[in-house]
């Protein structure tokens, strides 16, 4: 049987008969593709290597304290005898930051966090424990001398000590602050 002429003015259907009968194709699978790469924390990466070579240029601009050294800073508007008894252990400590197993920027951060909340608390006396830095590969105390730079820079620091053997000795120190 033949099928009669479409009328001249239905183009889909002389495009159909024209094509005839059509199947549909199986779908072929796409191509493997690349495994997009794993994200990298690019500006983690960069504040550290910022840290590092701002705790560089610290060791280059000045004597670094080495592990078994006595940490001691004060400020002329602290009497001797009040530091006398800082260095003695006398003040009671009245919060405590443990630094053991930070990295140089991260105990930057966490002091600067611990100081501004022992300010807002008033304390007058807090004890830092920053260990005595004898397993550091850096071939000084990083955690200390970090510790010692950010203390010495601050205003609201009035004087710091290492601390009393029976304290944590050159382990850690004692800082009297200014109160608000």
């Amino acid at each position: 049987m033949v099928k009669p002429p479409p009328p001249d003015d239905d183009d889909a259907a002389l495009f159909r008969d024209a094509i005839g009968d059509v199947r549909r194709l199986d779908d072929i699978p796409l191509p493997p593709r690349k495994a997009p790469p794993k994200p990298r924390a690019r500006m983690a990466e960069q504040d550290e290597r910022d840290a590092r070579s701002e705790f560089q240029r610290g060791l280059d601009a000045r004597e670094l304290h080495a592990a078994g050294d006595v940490l001691s800073h004060r400020r002329d508007v602290v009497p001797p005898r009040v530091f006398q008894r800082l260095k003695r252990g006398q003040f009671s400590a009245q919060d405590e930051l443990d630094l053991h197993g930070a990295t140089a920027l991260q105990a930057e951060g966490l002091l600067r966090h611990f100081l501004a909340e022992a300010h807002q608390h008033d304390h007058g006396c807090v004890r830092i424990i920053h260990g005595k830095g004898t397993r550091s590969d850096a071939g000084a105390p990083v955690i200390k001398n970090v510790v010692d730079r950010i203390l010495r820079q601050r205003s609201d620091v009035l004087a710091f000590h290492s601390a009393p053997p029976a304290q944590g000795g050159t382990g850690a120190v004692l800082v009297l602050l200014a109160r608000s």
